[in-house]
């Protein structure tokens, strides 16, 4: 659905709209909000979803934990210290009051959530499935096995109140 060309500015594009013009009367406007709303059914039902997953974790309460280090983004500062690169991929979140520490092996997540407690991690997909579920012990560590496949992000609850999760994963 277009917006009519009279609506529109020289540039093209819609002016920001803080009160109703004086040359409107009242039998424009339900037929303005018609198109409006005949605008806003025109969306894609996949871009709504889309824009609906990727706030999803608003909904959650959980802290976000934002990417901080990934090794495998080390590249050239690596490469004149080491003569091999390693083959454990070593990630790094970080939110306002906890950090975790993974290390990526070929068949499992190895970590450690700071500060430690016991509590649980899991593995979700972008659809809100748990693809693993694993114990966090009283120094903070843990194991997922085996890797999750596809994009997915960490969620740790930890006993005293902690709730937080990773941004977006893809290995």
């Amino acid at each position: 659905m277009r917006m009519p060309q009279s609506w529109l500015q020289p540039s093209g594009m819609p002016p920001e709209v803080s009160h109703v013009p004086d040359g409107w009367d009242d039998d424009q406007i339900p037929g303005a909000l018609r198109e409006a709303m005949r605008a806003l059914e025109a969306v894609p039902s996949e871009f709504v979803e889309t824009g609906n997953s990727t706030y999803a974790w608003h909904n959650i309460g959980a802290e976000l934990a934002q990417l901080t280090y990934d090794s495998s983004r080390a590249g050239d500062r690596s490469a004149s210290v080491r003569s091999e690169s390693a083959s454990i991929r070593t990630l790094t979140f970080r939110s306002a009051h906890t950090s975790i520490e993974l290390e990526v092996t070929e068949d499992s997540l190895l970590g450690q959530v700071m500060p430690p407690g016991e509590g649980t991690i899991e593995a979700q997909t972008r659809e809100g499935v748990i693809t693993a579920a694993a114990p966090i012990d009283e120094i903070g560590c843990f194991s997922i096995e085996p890797v999750p496949r596809g994009p997915f992000r960490l969620r740790c609850r930890i006993g005293h109140g902690t709730d937080v999760a990773t941004g977006w994963i893809t290995l």
